[in-house]
């Protein structure tokens, strides 16, 4: 039902590349949560999240023949989806031992994904990349 909600509010429109393109990141996020009882009598708890994302695709804007409305949103899902990668690149360097700021508020992704990019998490991330000549121009 959630989920239905969810795509009812996901946000496409027609550019030349694609009739339907995504023109929104969508995230699916589940929390689970499990109590126990110890040995000792004592209340465990476990609190794990899982994040769904889809993320709205990067298209070349020549490619597209955007225009107006459909331009603007090009170019705020290209600068999420850079700041996402900028995020990524800090914490390799973190991760290397250089010292690095990461900047997850720079976008409202990286900042809802936070404690998904960083700190104590699994990470998966699987991309699809279109095999087409003109992706490579």
């Amino acid at each position: 039902e959630v989920l239905m909600e969810g795509i009812t509010n996901r946000h496409t429109g027609f550019t030349n590349m694609n009739a339907a393109s995504s023109r929104s990141h969508s995230v699916l996020t589940m929390s689970v949560e499990s109590r126990s009882t110890s040995a000792e009598g004592l209340t465990v708890v476990k609190f794990a999240r899982l994040n769904l994302i889809d993320l709205a695709g990067s298209e070349r804007q020549k490619s597209t023949d955007a225009v107006g409305v459909r331009l603007k949103e090009a170019g705020n899902i290209n600068k999420s989806l850079s700041a996402l990668g900028n995020v990524i690149r800090a914490l390799v360097d973190v991760a290397d031992g250089k010292p690095r700021h990461v900047h997850y508020r720079d976008s409202k992704l990286t900042f809802l994904l936070k404690d998904s990019l960083g700190g104590n998490s699994k990470t998966c991330i699987i991309a699809t990349v279109s095999p087409a000549d003109s992706c490579f121009g």
